[in-house]
């Protein structure tokens, strides 16, 4: 018995220390360890919302974040980030519907001939299916129209989106 709590007081103190602050990482990368992208402050967070355009620049990011969490299990964000049940959204601010490289869109996206910008993010959104009939996309959608706010001005955010000078 005594063990087996000994075993568990391990485990859990093993646990502990990966869910550190810095991510149970040592201070110091191996030397062997490649370059990661520098972490984007908040700071830098809260100025890219302040130049997005309005209504986006009053957008709440985490509630943005929050709302991140319906696409999560179907998308990436991150720079170069893999492709999943849908494509990642790195750079999708700009980009013309169905033409990111490698991913396999429905025949409705890839003819729908528009480049996404934050009003068309946000019909599609409302409602994938109603906004482009045939898509493979199976969301329902987001009806809140300040969630979809705060979602597109997170995704202008988090995706490397540049407003034009």
């Amino acid at each position: 018995m005594r063990t087996v709590k000994l075993a568990v007081v391990a485990a859990l103190c093993l646990a502990v220390s990966a869910c550190s602050k810095d991510g149970g990482s040592s201070a110091e990368a191996p030397a062997d360890a490649p370059a990661s992208a520098p972490k984007v402050t908040d700071a830098a967070k809260a100025a890219a919302l302040a130049a997005l355009p309005a209504p986006y620049n009053t957008g709440d990011l985490s509630n943005g974040q929050s709302k991140f969490a319906f696409c999560r299990s179907c998308h990436t964000i991150t720079e170069g980030g893999p492709d999943m049940t849908g494509p990642n959204l790195y750079g999708v601010f700009g980009r013309k519907a169905g033409s990111k490289p490698g991913y396999a869109y429905s025949e409705a996206v890839k003819a729908a001939g528009f480049t996404w910008d934050a009003e068309h993010l946000d019909k599609w959104l409302s409602s994938p299916r109603e906004f482009l009939p045939g898509t493979k996309m199976t969301f329902a959608g987001i009806h809140d129209a300040k969630d979809r706010i705060d979602l597109i001005a997170y995704l202008k955010v988090e995706t490397g989106y540049k407003p034009a000078p």
